[in-house]
């Protein structure tokens, strides 16, 4: 490492405010949530174990040699742990005291503690501390797959490393999640179809190279771990075990199947039998069966049965994960769209620098763009894409007609019965009145004690779709003595074979559901159907795309695509908690929860096979070897659905390491320090297995560099450039030797293309025998200016340089300078610390203000400024159209918020300001709006009357007769004729 990079990494913890995030469930609204407790993540200047060079007298350097993991017990490396928790308790103590969580020392080097809000903000001041977040609660976002994947062809990656009783051996895949059950037979010792047992004679704490431990707790014992499940801890200090549920195990015994079914997909033992509701389904197997599994608890229900996991108990974790010695990293947890350096993130960042491949979902807010979590290059974001097996059964209407769906469980049987739809059985008193949803909605959705059985009993009930669980659906219909469920999709979705409560069928929403929809109406006293046996294994075409998995753009910058790859995450069958699955071993789940395990199982097979690869070179190799789903671009699957026996023989790879991700950092504006200037890239220019650029004025150039993990070859490069982009490779032919490396550049140079669109192309590298692709993605902009100008003064001038991305016609024109319309308002602290966004009037602690917003307003404002609340508080807005859309929201970590809305709809708007947690039973705030449209005559610009693509142009913006102690807000559009090609916000202070 450059002395350059070392003095970064002081800087590297430097965050920026965390976004929102997001809900990983199917069920429930979008919410934010935090814990009450005032849990605070502090990071501190001083290198973790992994990166600790040496430097400091007395302490010797702890960072691991290539290839080789930390040992937690040397006395360098818990000499250096014990300076480091000093450091801790010093900065604890310089604000007061208060009570840590834990100590981060391995990837991290601060600490998690209690603190309020006062010292919280005491705590940016003292020496060595380097940021301070708020603790975020985030979401917990199989017979075919092994076999579809192609791992159990002939040749295939199995084969290649000795068969399914050796595939994976003795990597360690550690599962950040719910927990495990421990009694699963995916974890058991047996292997093989011989049950002879795994290495009897070795206790798991003899593992060479493992440091972890089975924690004893509620309904677990040490005893539980064996060969195959080597450690299993819970983290709750941030969640809080005053908060569990009373189902839920104060241990890492998994309450509710989403580790155990995560970690058995990853590394389930090879031909377990499954059964589920007395069918059997057949063998299943995980990605790499031979692997160890270690399970790090972070995620727990609390009494409002809601689960979720606490940032700073996942930072725990991870921290503990890699010093325990585990190889692979799966993270099937929502997070950041936004933030490289959040604990998490930066977490991953020294794990994936010590030799741990991470595998991280890349979120289920899809078919949005912009949505996809887990921003960071040094990690692998998995999409969601659907197998090729699906269980089917159907439903028979009276008329004769029969619609097939997803199915797997019994029918009905050869009669029919009354079939009648949801919302005519309903009870007729609110079972729950303070429940947000409409209470007629709830009843279509077949909420739990919606359906008054006088209605319901012995009937096929038609249910929506949407909202709640779909197993709670029929678990509705089987409380209110109904016979069989027929579950419509309203909307385009996936159809899902779940474990439900009475015989049931997923129907798809543009015929079937319709249609039996029509039939109840139409004759709704008479309408009667049959279910059939479902479980009928059917093949259908597949990899598609999963309509729910988050999408690209990457919010972070246009310069880096996300996700990566994608892996089947759709009715993935897995081992299940029976405590949290209806008695059941085994079950079908769906999320980029579940295709993320996939993709860490193959990674764990990778690094067997390749133990001399680096993770970013496992995840090239899976990238550029990935094949294409039809119909949908790089932001939905990335390079492609993952194919892992090409990728066991790659060809060329693209590496990258700590220097490169320090100047990809520091080029995307994230990481602020003065040695940025001497190692600052383009974001473009990281060395990564795609090519993305976000923001193309013309003609931009790219740097890749190949490495040949192959034998000696040549490879000649083909393009399928994106739509209106001309693609020159320089050198386009390469020749290598084995091990040898070589850089060649890329330039792209818009011909046609649309501005402001994205566009979509490949290229490869081909030496006739393999195929290495990268798939590109390129954005051209009309021109670059500021995004935003803050200015002081009453009067003044400046300015500045604007560049050209097209020629004609080009002219700016001021709007503005207006001073805000303030507010001042008073919010309760919301005792529940949540915001749900579905039904934002029924949330506690709120204000509202009503905002009309005129025809021709260009930029519409709401703000909240620290300075003007009267204390430490974490306020929040959220902005709602007249239509009752959420067209924009803000919810950092204190209470800086803004919401900007470019040419809004006129109308009339409605302002929530959210009390998340105040220092006090309320908070007293100025609220600030602005809504920008007409000159005002107060601001003035002059700019070039014409563009030249590739030229620049000088913009002077003056601005007079401003009032004191006022924050004026405007808009310098620039525009060809109409048509808006970009804007700077103008934001003036007058002290």
């Amino acid at each position: 490492m450059s002395r350059t990079a070392s003095l970064l990494l002081c800087a590297l913890v430097l965050g920026v405010a965390a976004a929102p995030v997001t809900a990983q469930d199917e069920a429930g609204p979008v919410v934010k949530a935090r814990a009450a407790s005032n849990s605070f993540i502090v990071r501190m200047s001083e290198d973790p174990v992994v990166a600790y060079r040496g430097g400091i007298a007395g302490l010797k350097a702890t960072k691991p040699a290539k290839g080789q993991k930390i040992n937690p017990n040397s006395p360098d490396v818990v000499r250096y742990v014990a300076y480091l928790q000093s450091r801790h308790d010093a900065a604890l103590a310089a604000v007061g005291g208060g009570r840590k969580l834990y100590d981060y020392k391995y990837v991290l080097n601060g600490f998690a503690a209690k603190l309020t809000p006062e010292q919280a903000a005491e705590m940016k001041n003292v020496p060595g501390v380097v940021s301070v977040e708020n603790d975020e609660r985030l979401k917990i976002d199989t017979v075919s797959t092994p076999a579809f994947l192609g791992l159990t062809a002939p040749g295939g990656l199995w084969e290649q490393l000795g068969g399914s009783d050796s595939a994976g051996e003795n990597i360690i895949i550690g599962v950040v999640d719910t927990g495990v059950w421990p009694e699963h037979p995916s974890f058991s010792d047996r292997t093989g179809e011989n049950n002879s047992g795994v290495g009897d004679k070795l206790s798991y704490k003899q593992i060479p190279g493992w440091h972890g431990k089975c924690t004893p707790g509620e309904a677990f014992s040490a005893s539980n771990c064996n060969q195959k499940l080597i450690g299993c801890q819970g983290f709750s200090e941030a969640f809080g075990p005053e908060n569990f549920h009373a189902d839920e195990f104060a241990s890492c015994r998994d309450s509710d199947s989403h580790g155990t079914h995560t970690a058995t997909t990853a590394g389930g033992n090879h031909g377990v039998p499954s059964v589920i509701d007395g069918i059997s389904i057949g063998p299943v197997s995980g990605m790499a069966p031979r692997a160890r599994i270690a399970a790090y608890k972070v995620c727990w229900t609390d009494t409002a049965l809601d689960n979720s996991c606490f940032t700073s108990d996942s930072a725990a974790a991870i921290d503990q994960a890699v010093a325990d010695g585990v190889d692979v990293l799966n993270f099937s947890i929502s997070g950041t769209t936004t933030n490289f350096l959040n604990a998490v993130e930066v977490a991953f960042l020294f794990a994936s620098d010590a030799g741990v491949f991470v595998a991280a979902a890349a979120g289920n807010t899809g078919p949005t763009a912009g949505t996809v979590n887990h921003p960071s290059p040094w990690l692998t974001t998995v999409a969601a894409s659907t197998h090729d097996r699906f269980f089917q059964g159907s439903a028979v209407l009276g008329n004769g007609a029969e619609y097939t769906g997803a199915s797997l469980t019994g029918g009905t049987g050869p009669g029919l019965l009354p079939l009648v739809y949801a919302g005519s059985v309903g009870v007729s008193t609110d079972p729950t009145p303070t429940d947000p949803t409409p209470f007629a909605t709830r009843v279509q959705l077949c909420f739990l004690g919606h359906l008054d059985p006088a209605l319901a009993a012995g009937k096929i009930v038609l249910c929506d779709r949407g909202i709640n669980a779909r197993v709670d659906k029929s678990a509705a219909v089987k409380q209110a003595n109904g016979a069989g469920m027929i579950l419509r999709n309203l909307v385009a979705g996936t159809l899902n074979a779940d474990v439900h409560s009475v015989p049931s069928v997923h129907v798809e929403h543009t015929v079937a559901g319709p249609a039996i929809k029509a039939y109840i109406d139409a004759s709704p006293a008479t309408a009667s159907a049959r279910i059939t046996d479902g479980a009928i294994l059917t093949t259908v075409a597949a990899p598609l795309n999963a309509s729910f998995s988050s999408r690209g753009p990457l919010a972070a910058t246009g310069d880096l695509l996300k996700p990566d790859v994608s892996a089947p995450g759709v009715d993935v069958l897995a081992g299940t908690s029976p405590w949290g699955n209806l008695g059941q071993l085994f079950g079908f789940l769906q999320g980029t929860s579940m295709a993320s395990p996939h993709v860490a199982g193959l990674g764990a097979l990778l690094k067997q096979l390749h133990p001399d690869w680096t993770p970013m070179m496992i995840k090239s190799a899976l990238m550029t070897s990935a094949s294409q789903i039809p119909g949908v671009n790089a932001f939905a699957q990335g390079a492609g659905h993952a194919t892992p026996n090409k990728a066991a023989d790659a060809g060329l790879v693209y590496n990258a390491g700590f220097n490169e991700w320090l100047a990809f950092l520091c080029g995307t504006g994230q990481l602020v320090d003065p040695g940025c200037a001497a190692i600052a890239i383009d974001p473009s220019d990281l060395n990564v297995a795609s090519i993305a650029i976000g923001d193309l004025l013309v003609e931009q150039t790219v740097t890749r560099r190949v490495t040949n993990v192959g034998p000696a070859a040549t490879y000649n490069v083909a393009v399928v450039p994106p739509t209106g982009f001309t693609v020159s490779v320089n050198p386009s032919v390469l020749t290598l030797s084995p091990g040898q490396s070589a850089s060649y550049t890329v330039t792209f140079t818009r011909t046609t293309a649309t501005l402001n669109v994205y566009a979509f192309g490949s290229l490869t590298w081909s030496d006739g025998t393999r195929s290495v692709r990268s798939p590109l993605v390129v954005r051209p902009l009309p021109m670059s200016a500021p995004a935003t100008l803050n200015l002081t003064g009453a009067s003044g001038s400046t300015n500045y340089t604007i560049k050209f991305g097209y020629t004609g016609a080009f002219a700016a024109t001021a709007h503005g300078l207006v001073a805000p319309v303030t507010t001042n308002q008073t919010v309760a602290d919301d005792p529940t610390n949540n915001f749900n966004t579905a039904n934002p009037a029924g949330n506690q602690g709120i204000q509202t203000k009503s905002l009309v917003i005129p025809a021709g307003t260009r930029l519409a404002r709401i703000a909240l400024f620290d300075e003007f609340t009267d204390g430490a508080d974490d306020l929040d807005l959220y902005v709602y159209n007249a239509a009752g859309t959420l067209v924009g929201a803000s919810g950092g970590g204190t209470s800086a918020e803004t919401i900007s809305l470019s040419n809004p709809a006129a109308g009339t708007y409605t302002v929530y300001v959210h009390g998340w947690q105040t220092d006090g039973p309320d908070s007293n705030y100025t609220l600030f709006d602005w809504t920008v449209g007409a000159d005002t005559g107060n601001m003035t610009v002059s700019a070039p009357a014409s563009a030249v693509a590739g030229a620049t142009g000088n913009v002077t913006v003056n601005w007079s007769g401003l009032a004191a102690a006022t924050r004026y807000l405007g808009v310098v559009r620039y525009l060809e004729g109409a048509a808006e090609r970009g804007r700077t916000v103008v934001n003036v202070i007058v002290p």
